[in-house]
């Protein structure tokens, strides 16, 4: 688009369907290297991934010809059919529904890079569930805690 000039930094943060920690640190490269050509092939630019063996964090700086919504119906689609294709796990892989997108300005990024790459350290202290739901406050979204993201024993 002639004449458009953005900067849009998205923190995107989706989990294992039941948040069961199958995702291999054998094949936890792939599949990060995977999601990076998806994200490179849909014109964004990913500044980080990183994660947990029950979800993911990408920071990508997101072109505004795609939303949110489809970038993200086409990596967890993609890369679910591929870690299912390679048979990465056993029985078939899939991504919960829902995702958690959060916007930074320029002046976040090198502190939002620097907690992705941080994971392993942050889940020493908290769960997945509490890191995510310190996200929805701090951005003060309002939820529903049926909406919340599963656990292989919720209701």
């Amino acid at each position: 688009m002639a004449n458009t000039y953005t900067q849009i930094h998205l923190h995107l943060i989706f989990a294992v369907k039941f948040r069961t920690g199958i995702i291999q640190n054998k094949w936890k490269d792939e599949l990060y290297k995977y999601i990076t050509g998806i994200i490179h092939s849909n014109n964004h630019k990913l500044l980080i991934i990183n994660g947990m063996p029950d979800h993911i964090h990408i920071l990508v700086g997101v072109r505004p010809n795609q939303s949110v919504s489809e970038l993200l119906q086409d990596i967890k689609g993609s890369s679910s059919k591929w870690i299912n294709e390679k048979g990465f796990v056993k029985g078939k892989f899939e991504w919960q529904e829902g995702y958690g997108a959060f916007s930074y300005g320029k002046s976040q990024i090198k502190e939002v890079i620097k907690y992705i790459e941080n994971q392993e350290i942050h889940h020493q202290k908290r769960n997945f569930r509490e890191e995510y739901l310190a996200f929805l406050d701090a951005f003060e979204i309002e939820y529903d805690e049926k909406y919340i993201f599963k656990e292989l024993l919720d209701p």
